[in-house]
């Protein structure tokens, strides 16, 4: 497992440094629509309620764009070029800082939401290893300095894009009414900080832990909590560490989201179902759609049901 250096910090160091990133992020953010390196992918929301969740799905206007760039980069890699990595090397227009030793922070460049972070990897890394307390660290700094929602897509069935690891952090609420994580609503608050427990209105397999918010504002003692709940999240879905080439390696993908307060985690069996994609965004209650005739079949169909069927049965009592 990686060595942390940013644990030896004092505590009044880890809240200055965690407190500069925000503006500094804002400030990147800026400059990146303004020179055209950042280019968001327009929507218009939509709501639909089902099992107590007001769903947030988010239609894409144009995705021409998107679509030409990834265009060239498939025909690059169909002419004998290895496959495209936007983070070796990544645009210097996107770049935001060195969140620490091991890994950096970068704009993601066809953003649904503002302020969108990838942490990256500094040295390439496979979306398919386990997290280890060096990905909890660098996390961890995003989220002292303002309220957000980290996840990640364990694997290209998980939704992940690339195979170089990177975690993602955007600012909460994931949307201007209602909660700031639309699925809060059913999550439970008699719980102990530590304890693996299950969702009740979640009709998949998934693994819930409560985190204490306070530790937030100590980013290595948070990251520190963060990748215990993570581990026992993994064993209580049945989820193992397989070695290979000398690395921790997942048995099985998957999706994790984090907040200050708790993190859920879900085993995959496929990347999308009936032409809709689903990564870990889907699981806090935002989901993506291409068209109008997504939108309808999500509708017809409840979220709840699309996501069940991308994820394993509840197991048998």
């Amino acid at each position: 497992m990686a060595t942390i250096r940013y644990k030896s910090t004092s505590m009044t160091e880890q809240r200055r440094i965690a407190g500069s990133l925000w503006p500094l992020l804002q400030q990147r953010h800026r400059e990146a629509l303004a020179s055209g390196a950042l280019r968001p992918i327009e929507t218009a929301p939509a709501f639909v309620d089902d099992g107590g969740v007001r769903f947030v799905i988010r239609v894409a206007a144009n995705l021409a764009r998107q679509a030409a760039v990834r265009e060239r980069q498939d025909s690059s890699h169909r002419a004998g070029g290895p496959p495209p990595n936007p983070f070796l090397p990544y645009e210097p227009a996107l770049f935001v800082t060195d969140l620490t030793d091991t890994h950096r922070a970068l704009l993601n460049q066809f953003n649904v939401l503002d302020h969108h972070l990838l942490i990256v990897t500094r040295r390439f890394v496979h979306q398919e290893t386990l997290l280890d307390e060096a990905d909890c660290a660098a996390l961890s700094r995003c989220m002292a300095d303002r309220e957000g929602l980290g996840f990640y897509n364990g694997g290209a069935v998980a939704g992940a894009s690339q195979p170089h690891k990177h975690l993602q952090w955007v600012p909460l609420p994931l949307a201007e009414s209602g909660p700031a994580v639309p699925i809060a609503p059913l999550l439970p608050t008699a719980r102990r900080a530590g304890e693996v427990g299950v969702v009740p209105g979640l009709p998949f397999r998934h693994a819930f832990v409560v985190l204490n918010p306070a530790l937030a504002a100590q980013p290595c003692t948070f990251a520190e909590i963060v990748h215990a709940g993570y581990r026992a999240a993994l064993r209580a879905v049945g989820i193992a560490a397989v070695h290979r080439d000398g690395e921790l390696w997942q048995s099985a993908p998957y999706n994790l989201l984090i907040t200050r307060e708790w993190l859920l985690l879900v085993p995959r069996r496929q990347e999308g179902e009936a032409g809709i994609a689903i990564n870990a965004l889907g699981f806090a209650g935002s989901l993506f759609v291409r068209d109008q005739g997504q939108l309808a079949l999500l509708r017809r169909r409840g979220p709840l049901a699309v996501l069940r069927a991308v994820t394993l049965p509840e197991p048998a009592a």
